[in-house]
This record gives structure tokens, sequence and C-alpha cells, in this order.
């Protein structure tokens, strides 16, 4: 039997070579280039966001307080006017990635000690690659890549958008799976 204790190692590595191929992906790679566009007039928008003195959060227009009124011929005509969305405000200042790229790593360490969980309820120690490849692998990658769905699904993002997160995901689901393999605790 393998321990959570054993696999800190497959953890740490995996959590550092995803983040080492999402610095790939997100750098030289132009994959997620077109992601996001520009707001038509957006020193507008900009200025009439900040008049409103909106803070960051999460927001949707138009905006129901109950499903009651979600329902109501004024919110269905608001709606079929359009515009219909959401929009997501972050904390003013110059962009610094550090906070975010910190949390993506935490993030990679999480899903490292989910993999290595399930890996110690279902595969032996000592056991080979491809085993511990296809499983860690596996549950790697519906760590990694699924989330993404939902944000199509509820939020309206482009599934061409989507689908280079799933793409995303795989990578990184591989990469953890081979580490894992790779590391696993012998016989």
């Amino acid at each position: 039997m393998v321990t959570l204790t054993q696999l800190w190692l497959p953890v740490l590595l995996s959590a550092v070579f995803v983040f080492i191929v999402s610095s790939i992906v997100h750098m030289a790679t132009p994959m997620h280039k077109g992601d996001f566009r520009k707001v038509p007039g957006e020193e507008k928008v900009l200025a009439e966001l900040r008049n409103q003195g909106i803070e960051p959060g999460c927001y949707m227009f138009p905006f129901a307080d109950s499903m009651k009124e979600c329902g109501s011929p004024e919110m269905l005509e608001k709606c079929k006017r359009g515009p219909v969305g959401f929009l997501t405000i972050t904390p003013s200042g110059a962009p610094g990635m550090g906070k975010n790229l910190v949390q993506w790593f935490l993030f990679c360490i999480l899903v490292g000690v989910f993999v290595a969980y399930v890996g110690t309820i279902a595969t032996a120690r000592g056991a080979g690659f491809l085993p511990v490849f296809r499983l860690t692998g596996t549950v790697a990658i519906m760590g990694y890549a699924l989330g993404s769905f939902p944000d199509g699904i509820w939020k309206g993002t482009k599934w061409s958008v989507v689908g280079k997160f799933v793409i995303d995901g795989v990578l990184y689901g591989l990469t953890t799976g081979a580490t894992f393999g790779w590391l696993w605790p012998g016989a």
C-alpha cells in the first residue's frame, strides 16, 4: 500500500512541471491570444463604470433579484434588447501576476494531492509506469480540464475558448500522470 505522505515528491514536482508547461503554453505560443476582445468604446465604458463606483466582484446584466422577476415582461424585454452578459471586475492598479501565479501553483499542488489520494486507493506499491500514468493522468485531466465547461454552459464563454482550456488541462493532466508514473514508489 502507498500512503499519501509517500507521494509528496510527485505532488510537488508535478505542480512545478505543470507550472512550466502552462507558462510555455501561455507565453510562448499564440494559442490563447484571441481569447479576449476589446470592448467597443472602451474609454466611455470605463468612465461610466468609474462614475458608478463599481467595486471588484462578479456582475450579471440585466440582473433580476428573484426567479419571479426573471420571468417578468420587463426583464424579458431587457434580455431581448441586450446586451446580456457577465462582468468580472478586479481590483484597480497596475497588473501584477505574482499573486495569481502563487495561487495557480497552489492549485496545481491541490490537484496533485487529490491525484495522489486517488492513486493511493486504486494503485498498489510497485505498480508499473503505465497503470499509474493512466489512473493519475485521468484524475489530473479531470481536475485541470473539466472546470472549463461550466463557463461555456453558464457564462457564454465561446466554445473555442473552452476547448483551448480543455487542451491545456489535458496537457497538464498528462504531465501530472507522467510525473506520478515516474516517481511511483516501488515494491
